[in-house]
């Protein structure tokens, strides 16, 4: 598959403001392994093959494991993960698939018990930065290297 446009030279501009996303992420407190978890399923779900290998890496350099990383993609199905990070990866999911589901009430009861209001703010800026990188890559054809 070919690249169709390089988003980046095209309109440096709307790179900085989707770089302003991530900076206050680098500084919100939200644990770093969990921000990448939460990247790398928006990813999986929105088909970025650029983003599912970058975040992947990301994940193993802030100390992910292989076999948590290969099921995050069946979370529900293995016991491999935080009721911290299942909140955070249900609220992914949903957010990321907002049309289609509207933000059900059980998934809200789960990620405010397991996150605080300030959190819950940052985490779902994350959300809404990965769907927006997402949509860039997967509309471009931002390819892995």
């Amino acid at each position: 598959m070919e690249s169709r446009l390089d988003y980046r030279t095209a309109s440096p501009g709307a790179v900085k403001a989707m770089v302003g996303l991530e900076q206050h992420m680098a500084k919100c407190g939200l644990e770093k392994p969990l921000l990448e978890l939460v990247r790398l399923r928006a990813s999986q779900i929105n088909g970025c093959a650029f983003c599912v290998d970058m975040h992947a890496t990301d994940a193993r350099k802030a100390g992910e494991t292989e076999r948590r990383l290969a099921a995050v993609a069946v979370w529900r199905e293995t016991p491999f993960f935080t009721d911290r990070e299942r909140a955070a990866l249900e609220w992914t999911e949903s957010l990321t698939l907002v049309a289609q589901n509207h933000v059900p009430d059980e998934v809200w009861d789960a990620v405010k018990t397991h996150f605080t209001q300030n959190e819950i703010v940052d985490l779902t800026l994350m959300v809404v930065a990965i769907n927006g990188w997402n949509r860039f890559g997967v509309a471009f054809r931002h390819m892995p290297v």
